[in-house]
């Protein structure tokens, strides 16, 4: 993959945060994921990596659900890197994740989709041994209705559940649990399986 890490053509990038997204540059598609370098924004912190993922169905999912749904959730996951720590951060690194995935209407409307959303990212983190600090986040219910010429296409309800967290990183390797971590929590909110030791999907879900 081609580089797309933004910083200031004054500024050269620090070995630590380098290492990192080196780490990062190696992540390969999955069977029903697939990964890109995405442009990452420039005002969040002096130096930042993006990659954008894709969860598809495979024949096999179609099948088994009776729908032809081909895109089930995409999601982007920023890296940031400040060498002066933000207090806030708690560190020098924090990640910014974004996830986002059509429901069905029952389950858009569970009281408690939030909390278990929320829930998911949790369990994701602590099965792939992430050591965080400072972790925060909301879940949204976005609900789409057409009209005039659109009114047909019958109303949507998407979870979007955006998060962000301290990487507690001794070693640039040690970014990829929260990757896969991440890659982990995306296949749960698309409904797929594997999913992460203690988590059930909800019934219901868009498949």
């Amino acid at each position: 993959m081609s580089s797309v890490v933004n910083t200031s053509p004054l500024n050269r990038i620090p070995a630590e945060f380098s290492a990192v997204t080196s780490v990062l540059r190696e992540a390969r598609d999955t069977n029903n994921v697939s990964i890109s370098e995405i442009p990452a924004p420039a005002k969040l912190a002096p130096y930042s990596y993006a990659l954008g993922a894709e969860v598809t169905a495979d024949e096999n999912f179609i099948a088994a659900s009776g729908e032809s749904i081909e895109e089930l959730a995409t999601g982007r996951i920023v890296v940031l890197f400040d060498p002066d720590a933000p207090e806030e951060w708690e560190g020098s690194f924090r990640i910014v994740s974004y996830i986002r995935a059509e429901l069905e209407h029952e389950l858009g409307n569970e009281t408690m989709l939030g909390h278990v959303a929320w829930s998911w990212l949790e369990d994701a983190l602590e099965a792939n041994d992430c050591e965080l600090l400072a972790a925060g986040g909301t879940t949204t219910r976005v609900l789409s209705e057409s009209f005039g010429t659109l009114a047909t296409r019958p109303a949507t309800i998407d979870l979007e559940l955006r998060a962000s967290w301290t990487p507690i990183i001794t070693e640039p390797e040690m970014i990829g649990d929260h990757l896969e971590a991440w890659i982990d929590l995306l296949c749960t909110v698309a409904g797929l399986p594997p999913l992460p030791e203690g988590v059930s999907a909800l019934p219901g879900r868009r498949r």
